[in-house]
């Protein structure tokens, strides 16, 4: 058990140089590394929030919005239904938290609850209760009315997908800006925190989360103005959009030429006269809508609506049948990116309330990190003594073991680019007193094995042996631990689980193997015969 193959012995060392070769960079600054050779490894550690610094936002997505959403869909499902059922002229209004049906002609109430029926669809069934319950409630009123309300599982449901939705649309956005791991989780019923670590600049990240982006095409109307309709009165299927180009207002058709769920990637870019733009492409089927009104539409204008406001109100000089194009306007260059970002991204069902934030400074986070540092310091050297104190000389062979552990900790940080945090650290501290804990469990076997009589080489041998079970033991189930808290954790608390996870394994193999290496060559260098272990 004690001999190693020149193949092992030159893998393990290899290993544990490796570890200080990626974890050599943390000890350098960022110009030093950019002068340095590119085939050099150069990753460092990526602090978090609580260290470096960065911006806190907590958003909360209006429920009552999304609730009048879900009627404003399911009363033009109603009205879709009740046409294809030929119910002539029925009345359909969303009031308060239902939808009122009157029915104009006497007697076709049945013939309109028989229609409507087919809407009511089961939920997903919940895991906890087994139950799952339906979507909506409809019920005849009187003679000629039907009310319809959304049941209570529809609206959690629904609020629970608008905010998972909403979460994903964020973290894209967010990670659009270069931000390294952020935090963004939800918390409550419609709050979602976000944390983005070095974004030392909040506005630009309110700016960026803090709009829906919700990009439409719309037809300018042929003959009428916006003044004209403004005196008159907007025609039927057309609203009154502001024109940020202009000032003034644009009269547009409801229906959009091309909906921006059609968009499939957007990019910051510079236009024929070097101002900045945003460009833009659709997926196929917007591609063949784009092309098919550009085509019928040469010499007319159309308008580019995002969040009800016209940004752009190009006029058609040629046919597009690419599916792409280009958004000018009075844009800068951190605005065409924010809104590439944007529309890249998608859009949010709502736009989010910002009810709390804050910036933190980087002064707190090197407080954090010396703090930190010391904290770890003082643990490393306390370890370190009495490894010396209690093991003598085979305490030495603990002490080159964990510093390894700790260089492959460190090197194995870098190079997932994992956010280390002030829980992170903390989980160092930890590995590197369970790391000792392994050297002390084979030591004290080995002291045991030299008691009951047995010399050097088989003491040693059965320590190692006879300790191994229980190492791997205690650290399978802290492992398993460190897994569930990764699994269910979030922010700091899955910061500390990386931590502790990949220094298990560190700790592990620096304390068990490389310690039998060191041993195993020091067994070689004594003389045959007896052998005094100094322990």
């Amino acid at each position: 058990m004690l001999y190693f193959s020149p193949w092992k012995t030159a893998a393990i060392v290899a290993t544990c140089l490796l570890g200080l070769v990626f974890a050599a960079p943390n000890l350098v600054s960022k110009e030093t590394l950019r002068s340095l050779p590119d085939w050099l490894p150069k990753k460092q550690l990526s602090l978090g929030l609580d260290l470096q610094g960065g911006s806190y936002l907590l958003l909360q997505l209006p429920v009552n919005e999304l609730t009048d959403l879900a009627l404003s869909d399911l009363a033009d499902q109603v009205r879709g239904t009740l046409n294809n059922a030929r119910i002539k002229r029925p009345q359909v209004r969303v009031v308060g938290e239902e939808i009122k049906i009157t029915l104009r002609e006497a007697g076709t109430q049945e013939q309109a609850l028989t229609a409507l029926r087919p809407l009511i669809l089961p939920l997903n069934q919940n895991v906890l209760t087994g139950q799952g319950g339906v979507n909506m409630e409809i019920d005849a009123v009187g003679a000629n009315g039907i009310s319809v309300k959304l049941t209570d599982q529809a609206v959690t449901q629904r609020v629970n997908s608008v905010m998972s939705a909403a979460i994903e649309t964020i973290r894209k956005r967010v990670d659009g800006l270069g931000v390294t791991e952020p935090t963004i989780q939800r918390q409550g019923k419609d709050r979602i925190l976000v944390q983005a670590p070095g974004a030392d600049d909040p506005e630009a990240l309110k700016a960026l989360i803090g709009n829906p982006a919700v990009m439409n095409f719309h037809d300018v109307h042929r003959s009428m103005t916006a003044s004209e309709a403004q005196q008159i009165r907007v025609p039927p299927r057309y609203f009154l959009a502001p024109d940020q180009e202009s000032g003034g207002q644009l009269l547009l058709l409801k229906r959009p030429i091309v909906k921006g769920e059609s968009l499939v990637d957007s990019q910051p870019s510079f236009d024929e006269n070097n101002q900045p733009a945003v460009l833009f492409s659709f997926n196929s089927a917007g591609a063949r809508k784009f092309a098919k009104h550009t085509v019928e539409n040469i010499g007319r204008p159309f308008a580019i609506v995002i969040d009800g406001k016209v940004i752009s109100a190009p006029r058609i000089i040629s046919a597009i049948p690419t599916g792409s194009g280009q958004i000018t306007g009075n844009f800068t260059v951190e605005r065409a990116n924010i809104l590439s970002i944007q529309l890249r991204s998608g859009s949010l069902p709502v736009k989010p309330e910002i009810i709390q934030e804050a910036s933190v400074g980087p002064t707190l986070g090197a407080d954090s990190v010396a703090g930190g540092l010391r904290a770890g310091l003082i643990g490393l050297c306390g370890v370190l003594v009495f490894m010396l104190i209690a093991y003598g000389f085979f305490g030495i062979f603990a002490n080159i073991a964990l510093m390894a552990n700790i260089a492959m900790l460190m090197g194995a940080l870098s190079l997932l680019q994992a956010t280390l945090t002030l829980p992170g650290i903390a989980g160092i501290v930890l590995t590197v007193g369970m790391a000792v804990d392994a050297n002390v469990l084979i030591f004290e076997r080995i002291r045991e094995e030299l008691r009951n009589g047995k010399n050097a080489v088989v003491a040693i041998e059965s320590g190692y042996q006879r300790a191994l079970g229980t190492i791997l033991d205690a650290n399978i189930t802290t492992f398993i631990a460190a897994i569930v808290l990764f699994w269910l954790g979030s922010g700091p608390i899955r910061g500390f689980a990386v931590t502790l996870s990949i220094g298990i394994l560190t700790s592990v193999f620096t304390a068990f193997v490389v310690t039998r290496l060191m041993v195993s060559w020091w067994l070689s260098r004594q003389q045959r015969g007896s052998v005094a272990i100094p322990i």
